[in-house]
């Protein structure tokens, strides 16, 4: 049924306001401003453990550890979303869902990079195609296949738009660099928001149910 639904949608067709969903994913930050800046320096503090001492080993990091972990903004984004209590440990809730994110950032990481070695263009179409996957995965309930395609067939009918807001979000964490990445524990919890808040506009009559 909600893939049904979302071939309606794509039929149909979407629009959206770019300002307006960063705006939101900032203020869906400003509800939980000290948990999200912890859990991300939790995050980046794992990263530079794993880069300074355990160089040998780091891709168990981005492999195993790094997808849950990000994952976890999407699980508080919901719950403040919905007017829920948010408590630290909802944070490590990607871990209940670690195979599925895995297999999804996997398979979407090597389908990227092939299309990258093969003509550029087709990796930076998937790149940005697979935004939606893992939310489509944890809130449509989709196998990782699945969920990738379904994100790639939703975002192909506003592509270039999508690209607008991947880029904007890729500049706010180049800005969260400098100086000496001060500003990425904010950057970061804000391109996922609003990731969240752009997939939910979309989606909310879909998964709903």
């Amino acid at each position: 049924m909600s893939r049904d639904k979302l071939s309606q949608l794509r039929e149909q067709g979407y629009d959206f306001n770019i300002e307006n969903i960063l705006q939101r994913g900032f203020r869906m930050f400003m509800a939980q401003p000290i948990l999200s800046i912890s859990y991300t320096l939790l995050i980046i503090t794992l990263q530079l453990l794993f880069a300074l001492y355990l160089s040998e080993v780091t891709f168990l990091y981005a492999l195993f550890l790094a997808p849950p972990l990000f994952s976890g903004f999407y699980f508080v984004a919901n719950k403040i979303s919905l007017g829920e209590r948010v408590v630290y440990s909802d944070f490590f809730k990607g871990f209940g869902v670690a195979w599925a994110v895995i297999s999804i950032w996997l398979i979407g990481q090597i389908l990227t990079a092939l299309g990258i070695f093969a003509l550029v263009i087709p990796g930076i179409y998937l790149a940005v195609a697979y935004s939606f996957s893992v939310l489509m995965s944890i809130f449509g309930g989709f196998d990782f296949w699945t969920a990738l395609e379904e994100s790639r067939k939703l975002i192909t009918v506003k592509w270039w738009k999508f690209f607008a807001f991947s880029l904007i979000l890729l500049a706010i964490n180049l800005i969260g660099l400098f100086p000496l990445g001060l500003l990425l524990p904010v950057s970061i919890p804000v391109t996922f928001y609003s990731t969240y808040v752009l997939f939910e506009d979309l989606t909310r009559d879909i998964f709903s149910e």
